[in-house]
């Protein structure tokens, strides 16, 4: 029997797999923690010979490279992606035999140029699952302009065509993505459909590429992208190069006086505890990214290549941003503390969009969230300033008040901690958009004209 094991990265919305006929297993898109594979290996005794990419990540460093070279497995990429370590290229059609498991690499650009899905076959021949990377997802396809927007169109009319090749696969098989559980990969569209599992059965019946036209599918799916992290142009090159296997030697501590001197020098204070612990103090200039699976998209595209990093929090949360932080080949951190305490410290305050009503014309409503959420409807007369354009534009908000929301609350307690620590009055808003228009608020959809912000 065939065992399908799903390794989960929530923080970036991604899935690795490992699949085991008992004795042999293989391994589909494993992260740069690969420690978490090997304790999946060891805890069923099982051998892992077979390693394989289905294409060369962009919103992750891969852990594929350093794990063959652990394990002493093969390593399968695309035959025609141009990397800078030996592999076992692999091409459209080829079947690599690992145990009793037969996996066929199929061609499915889209994603990118040299996207691959593997069908994975017990002994009889018989399809039991397809490893679809960020191809065919659950309920939805993977997006087409990492490469570059001027590729989106055509690659999006690829995917149309590579859906429809899984498509022939039996219905029964089961549909494992990489993408598509929150990352950024997947299109802004893409809900948590699918998320306990599918079928290329289920997949015929509801999945865009599969029920709609070309046209229709490709408009579709183009109208669904929004910005997506700024790192994410950094890990292709560096998956292709090779990363080297993560460092999770925990940091060296420093003292309340040392970090000070760390945010005076332009260096990066992160605190992870709770929002609303950071609202009610911390070290003047430090900034809050709650630890949880929020912290890695937003922490990961604000910070600026190269600027050392300190992390203050529990020792178990720095240990999980840590972890996070390398996946994105955001390594060496620089020190981590503990939480601040005593006087001197920093606080801004925290309310609800009812607390905004009530002083609604009296302050300036600043709304961090993307493009297409604030497309989607807006409170009437707010700046809309996105989170990651908000560093390079704190010179372009008013003096004066500003309350800051964005879609959950996470965002605007970011946004509030870099506008106090550049000297603005910020309060942020801790609560769902959902509830705006139920507190009185003046919510409209927004103008084809506004959408530029």
């Amino acid at each position: 029997m065939i065992e399908i094991v799903t390794i989960a990265t929530p923080s970036l919305g991604d899935r690795s797999y490992l699949a085991t006929d008992g004795q042999t297993a293989l391994v589909v898109d494993p992260q740069r923690d690969i420690d978490r594979v090997l304790a999946v290996a060891a805890e069923r005794e099982v051998t892992i010979t077979h390693v394989f990419e289905t294409h060369i990540h962009n919103d992750y460093l891969t852990g594929g490279l350093a794990l063959a070279r652990a394990t002493g497995a093969a390593y399968h990429v695309n035959a025609a992606d141009q990397v800078a370590f030996d592999r076992a290229g692999i091409s459209d059609g080829d079947v690599v035999t690992a145990g009793a498991m037969r996996v066929q690499a199929i061609a499915t650009p889209g994603h990118t140029f040299t996207h691959l899905a593997y069908a994975l076959a017990d002994g009889t021949g018989a399809v039991l699952a397809v490893f679809t990377g960020g191809s065919l997802l659950h309920g939805a396809t993977g997006r087409t302009d990492l490469l570059g927007a001027e590729h989106a169109a055509a690659l999006a009319a690829a995917q149309h065509a590579s859906a429809h090749r899984l498509a022939t696969l039996p219905g029964p098989a089961e549909v494992h993505p990489t993408h598509g559980f929150g990352s950024f990969c997947a299109p802004s569209a893409v809900t948590a459909a699918g998320a306990d599992g599918s079928t290329i059965a289920a997949e015929r019946r509801r999945n865009p590429a599969l029920i709609q036209d070309v046209d229709s599918y490709v408009a579709g799916l183009l109208a669904g992208l929004d910005d997506y992290p700024a790192y994410y142009v950094r890990m292709g090159p560096a998956n292709a190069a090779g990363p080297a296997p993560a460092d999770l030697a925990p940091p060296a501590p420093v003292s309340a006086a040392e970090l000070g001197q760390k945010i005076r020098a332009g260096e990066w204070v992160a605190d992870l505890r709770q929002r609303r612990a950071f609202a009610a103090g911390h070290l003047p200039g430090s900034l809050s990214f709650e630890h949880g699976d929020s912290l890695l998209a937003n922490l990961g595209w604000l910070l600026p290549p190269g600027t050392p990093l300190t992390l203050i929090g529990a020792p178990q949360q720095v240990a999980s941003a840590q972890r996070d932080l390398a996946r994105i080949g955001i390594d060496q951190i620089a020190a981590v503390a503990p939480g601040p305490a005593g006087p001197g410290l920093a606080r801004y305050p925290v309310s609800d969009f009812a607390g905004l009503a009530a002083v609604r014309e009296l302050v300036t409503v600043l709304d961090v969230r993307r493009r297409l959420e604030w497309a989607a409807g807006h409170i009437e007369g707010a700046l809309h300033i996105p989170l990651h354009r908000l560093p390079g534009r704190l010179g372009d908000l008013p003096g004066g008040p500003v309350w800051v929301h964005c879609q959950a609350g996470y965002r605007a307690s970011v946004a509030a901690s870099l506008l106090h620590a550049a000297g603005h009055r910020v309060t942020a808003i801790d609560d769902e958009f959902g509830r705006a228009a139920l507190a009185g608020l003046p919510v409209a959809p927004a103008r084809p004209a506004q959408l530029a912000s």
